[in-house]
């Protein structure tokens, strides 16, 4: 593994939302294009205001509606512009040394790609489905009849995503995010990553997982790192609801992967309901003071950290509260100023203690409404003291005394917290 993505913390933006496409009517994947990916440059500084390094993008290829059906893996979405327009955002990203991952549709694609308009029963078939008096019918993805699944048992589907992969990585990416790579064999992305591993050592491959053996799925297939969904949902969910053992059980099961590989951990992204609006406005500091203290290779959700809200819903168009169009700059985004502030002393404090990427969380104690965690490599550590309670509660708070961020003096080794009060403290 590279050893650069040890100090990256990302940025996560779905483009075709944040840039105004239309998502649903009038989509034509062979349009003349609308450049709408330079919408992205002006939020650049902000990224490294935040002290962010990496921009994490969602689909950017030529697609039907959401992104996620994918007809041509190497051509810009029209909707967001051409290569013309790519180039100019990874030479500014690299300007500011920000790191780009692009959003890798390997499970399935839609059904305009040239794999399933071009297939006959005697010509090469990449997917997976059967031919039936003289009709294909296609597998699909989780009943979304758009999404044709892939054949990952045909060597020619080995090869093109290895000539996918290699292509953008030749434009001046830095590595993938395998979409729905769960639903994928993980011998296959054994066959592929190796391969582009060749030609470029330096890139980095997170898989989207979301349930399974993380540990056996990274070892068997190559990945260098897996979404951290058992995270998240022991965050927001012991928050939400009063239940902070939940959150124990969660670190203590995360602290068990670092042995084998180093999570991606998030606390929103593009596909579930946003922090501020699952846990509400007032706890999202605490959320974060987890996110940033404990182990793994942490995101922002573009415009969690204004405090945004959304929530996502089962339904046509479900996804489109939490995947908003952007104002035109940063000025103009508005939001909540404690949780922009509690972004940038997080995320500075990580920045100070790189150590944070694989080092052990200790639950020193807990209750349902209140805990109290320990990361330390040696005589380094960060202590943090979280209480979404109503009553003032006292935590212990070990050998943590400097205030990075939050409220609450140490005294005698116990903190002293009022409701819902949070603190995060250093050695």
């Amino acid at each position: 593994m590279p050893a650069w993505p040890e100090h990256v913390i990302w940025w996560h933006v779905y483009p075709l939302g944040f840039a105004g496409a239309p998502i649903r009517d009038g989509v034509d994947p062979d349009a003349a294009p609308v450049h709408r990916l330079d919408r992205l440059e002006p939020w650049l500084d902000h990224v490294i205001e935040l002290g962010l390094n990496g921009l994490l993008l969602g689909p950017v290829f030529a697609a039907e509606t959401h992104g996620y059906d994918t007809v041509d893996h190497f051509r810009i979405d029209p909707r967001l512009g051409d290569d013309g327009d790519f180039d100019r955002l990874v030479a500014a990203a690299r300007e500011r040394g920000i790191r780009i991952l692009l959003d890798g549709v390997f499970n399935h694609v839609g059904r305009g790609h040239a794999a399933f308009t071009s297939l006959t029963p005697d010509g090469p078939n990449l997917l997976r489905g059967r031919w039936v008096d003289g009709g294909f019918e296609a597998d699909v993805f989780e009943g979304h009849d758009a999404l044709v699944a892939l054949d990952h048992s045909s060597p020619a589907v080995v090869d093109l995503v290895v000539d996918v992969m290699c292509h953008w990585l030749d434009r001046g990416i830095d590595g993938w995010r395998l979409d729905a790579a769960y639903a994928v064999p993980s011998s296959f992305w054994a066959e592929v990553l190796p391969r582009v591993r060749e030609r470029f050592p330096e890139a980095w491959f997170l898989g989207e997982v979301i349930h399974g053996e993380a540990a056996r799925i990274v070892e068997e297939s190559t990945m260098d790192s897996l979404t951290q969904y058992e995270l998240w949902q022991g965050i927001w969910h012991g928050i939400a609801d009063g239940n902070l053992f939940e959150l124990s059980h969660a670190i203590e099961r995360h602290d068990e992967l670092l042995a084998t590989f180093a999570p991606q951990t998030f606390v929103g992204n593009h596909d579930v309901t946003r922090i501020a609006s699952a846990i509400g406005a007032e706890l999202v500091p605490h959320a974060l003071a987890v996110l940033f203290t404990v182990a793994g290779t942490p995101s922002v959700y573009a415009g969690d950290e204004f405090g945004w809200t959304g929530v996502k819903e089962e339904r046509l168009g479900g996804d489109d509260a939490v995947r908003p169009e952007f104002p035109a700059s940063p000025d103009e985004a508005g939001g909540d100023a404690r949780i922009l502030e509690a972004h940038r002393a997080l995320i500075a404090l990580r920045r100070r203690k790189p150590w944070l990427w694989r080092a052990h969380t200790d639950v020193v104690e807990v209750a349902n409404a209140a805990i109290a965690l320990r990361t330390a490599i040696g005589d380094d550590a960060v202590v943090v003291a979280l209480n979404i309670g109503e009553e003032p509660v006292s935590l212990p708070v070990a050998d943590g005394h400097g205030v990075v961020a939050g409220q609450g003096t140490p005294v005698g080794g116990r903190v002293e917290l009022g409701p819902r009060g949070w603190v995060v403290l250093e050695a």
